[in-house]
Formats: C-alpha cells, structure tokens, sequence
C-alpha cells in the first residue's frame, strides 16, 4: 500500500511519508516488548522511517526494534544541542551507533539550535558522513533565518532535512520556512503530526472524520502529509495504533475536506516564530 507514496530523499534512498516516532518510548520495562512489536509491525507494513535521539534515552529499544530489517529502515537520530561541538558532535553519534547496535545512522540530526557555531557541527557532520557513519545530515527545530545560514556555509548545502513541530493546530511553518524548503526539494519531517491528541475532539475534525467513517487522527495525519515533501513521523506504542496510524496512508481528502480545515484552522498570515524546542 506503501509503494506509490515513497519518495526519494537527496541520496536516493526512498522513505514512505508515514514513519514512526518514538519520543517517550522505553520509559517502562513492562511496556517494552510490546514498544519493539509496534516498531517492528509498522516497519512490516512499509512505513520504513524510525526516528529516535539520544535525548530519548531509548536508542537501545529501537536499535532492537529495528535489528532484524536494518537494510530496510531509514534510521533516524540526532545530537543533543549542548554535544553539537566539532569534537562533541563526533562523540555522541560514536554512542549512538554502539546503543544502536548499528553501523551506520542514516539520517543525523541537530536536535535544536545551541551554543556551539554551525560551522563545527556542520564540520563534524561531513566528516562522519566521509566515514561511513552517517548516510546523511540534517536539522530539527531551526527557523528560516537559521536554515539560510547553514546552507552557506562550507558543507551547509548538504542539509538533507529540517524536523520541525507541524500539525492543524501549529501551521506557523507554512510561511516561509516550507516554502523555503520547498524551493530547494529539501523534505520536512513533522513531528506531533496529532498534536500528541489534543486535535481529536475539534468539531471539525471529527465531521471530516464521520464523512471517510475513519478516527480523527486519521484525517489528521492525512492533512499532514496531503503535499510532497512532508515526513509525518507519529509515535505509536502498540501494535492496534500502528495500524489505525497506518491507514491514514489510504484516505484522500476532498476539497471540501480541505476548505473546511483551512477554515477551522487558518494557515498564518504573517511570520510566526518556530514552535517546538
């Protein structure tokens, strides 16, 4: 179901718009088998992207998830801010490849924006990137000014991706910063693509969702990823959500679908700052 909706990134490899998330997976050993199940189903049904980061203290977990189909994930981690030195950015992803129990990551974000220059983690990035490491690079939660920065400087034009908050309720990004990405073929991963629930019970919403007989996150997560270009990346912590999740692939939102969200929830008119980290 997944075929005619994977779409290349900037080596070639193909992702599926629909990956998965895993911010506050691993917290409970009890909910852990079931965690690597979710992780290893969605991977069966195609949605082939798993994103994690060593902020999420759970890259052991997902490394497990994923060990027995690695050549068919797209492996997503990032650098926490404050290890984002030349030397720091090096270390951490070091660490995160041995929790992985990987060989390579394919995509290494910066997970937001510190104190250490651009131009060290950028340094870092392409050196790890000549060694194998790391198949590619990007950013999450840096703006526009920023996104214009980075791809200026010495090896900045290889940002592969920029990871940003993006749902119904937090369309800021929609002014400029997706255009901008937009205009130079650079994907966006959205992360709380549901805006962790609190979308579900909007009137509008659940209408739309009555009309296609599917749950609200359904719809929400078909909004998301209604144009090329846009990663959504939903956690989804059992099996049953994987594959409600999942559906969302199979919905096509009418134009009436689509005014009556514009309306219940209006893109921005001026530039509003990022949201997020």
């Amino acid at each position: 179901m997944t075929g005619n909706r994977l779409f290349p990134l900037p080596d070639g490899a193909t992702v599926c718009p629909l990956g998965q998330g895993t911010w506050r997976m691993g917290q409970s050993a009890a909910r852990r088998q079931e965690e690597i199940r979710a992780l290893r189903h969605g991977i069966e049904l195609g949605m082939n992207l798993v994103d994690t980061a060593e902020m999420y203290d759970n890259e052991e977990l997902v490394g497990e998830a994923v060990r027995p189909y690695r050549e068919k994930v797209f492996l997503v981690s990032k650098v926490l801010p404050s290890n984002a030195s030349y030397r720091g950015t090096k270390l951490a992803c070091e660490h995160s490849l041995l929790r992985l129990g990987t060989e390579y990551i394919d995509l290494y974000l910066l997970h937001w924006k510190g104190c250490h220059p651009y131009e060290e983690t950028i340094r870092a990035m392409v050196e790890l990137r000549q060694e194998g490491k790391i198949r590619m690079w990007g950013v999450s939660n840096l703006d526009t000014a920023d996104m214009e920065r980075i791809v200026l400087l010495p090896g900045g034009n290889g940002c592969a991706t920029d990871q940003v908050l993006y749902n119904l309720g937090d369309r800021g990004v929609e002014f400029d910063l997706m255009p901008w990405c937009a205009a130079r073929r650079m994907p966006v991963m959205a992360y709380s693509p549901i805006s962790e629930g609190r979308l579900l019970r909007h009137r509008t919403l659940v209408e739309i969702a009555r009309r296609h007989d599917a749950p609200p996150a359904q719809i929400a997560l078909a909004w998301t990823m209604r144009q090329p270009g846009i990663i959504a990346i939903p956690k989804a912590g059992n099996v049953t959500h994987v594959e409600d999740n999942f559906r969302s692939l199979s919905i096509n939102l009418t134009e009436e679908d689509l005014y009556d969200l514009d309306t219940a929830f209006p893109a921005p008119i001026r530039k509003i700052p990022l949201a997020g980290w």
